[in-house]
């Protein structure tokens, strides 16, 4: 069951990653091509990194859904291009749910490999966040996560939460929700009221 819980997760967190970089990409105006190639960046990029740290095969080559997962992504992104422009901040929803869906599976799968709760936390927060640079990179942007807004801190947030009620006995699928829900809220509430970290000061 746990198992079958993860591959949805990963699943739903792909596609979700996948129209956030096809959003920043069509925002750049690529081209069908090059828009694929942003959102399988977003989509696989962190679970790679987390994969080969955890020494495994990385996930998505382990299996073909991810890669037709992304070409689904673009073509829902293609036919629906003229009703999503008028949804202010979609790639942004879309952009949060990858992050919260994703730093679940990395928890989870680092878990699964025998990791400490403070290992697997990280290895949520670069499932999480790492594809999301990669896709900046490609595009030429700032990395979202040296931004003020808060984006990899609630992605550890969540993964604290995560760990504390699992130390409690709380269920798998509470679990789960609780941790997605929380860092969500923490990104659409710091994103409403223009939270962020204290700036360094070069003084």
């Amino acid at each position: 069951m746990d198992d079958i819980l993860q591959q949805v997760i990963e699943f739903l967190g792909t596609f979700a990653f996948a129209i956030s970089g096809i959003r920043h990409a069509a925002a750049k105006h690529f081209d069908w091509f090059g828009g694929y190639v942003c959102g399988i960046a977003v989509a696989i990029g962190g679970g790679t990194i987390r994969d080969v740290m955890l020494e495994t095969t990385p996930f998505w080559m382990t299996n073909p859904i991810y890669i037709i997962c992304t070409a689904l992504a673009l073509l829902f992104v293609i036919i629906f291009a003229k009703y999503m422009e008028g949804l202010r901040n979609t790639w942004f929803v879309f952009d949060t749910l990858g992050l919260a869906l994703f730093t679940i599976a990395g928890i989870q799968k680092s878990l699964v490999f025998g990791q400490p709760y403070w290992v697997a936390i990280i290895m949520g927060c670069i499932t999480g966040s790492a594809g999301g640079v990669i896709r900046d990179v490609l595009l030429n942007n700032e990395p979202v996560i040296f931004q003020r807004e808060i984006y990899a801190i609630a992605s550890i947030l969540g993964g604290i939460i995560y760990w504390t009620l699992m130390t409690c006995g709380t269920s798998n699928e509470v679990v789960v929700l609780t941790s997605f829900l929380i860092i969500c809220a923490i990104r659409f509430l710091a994103v409403r009221y223009h939270l962020a970290l204290p700036t360094l000061k070069n003084e």
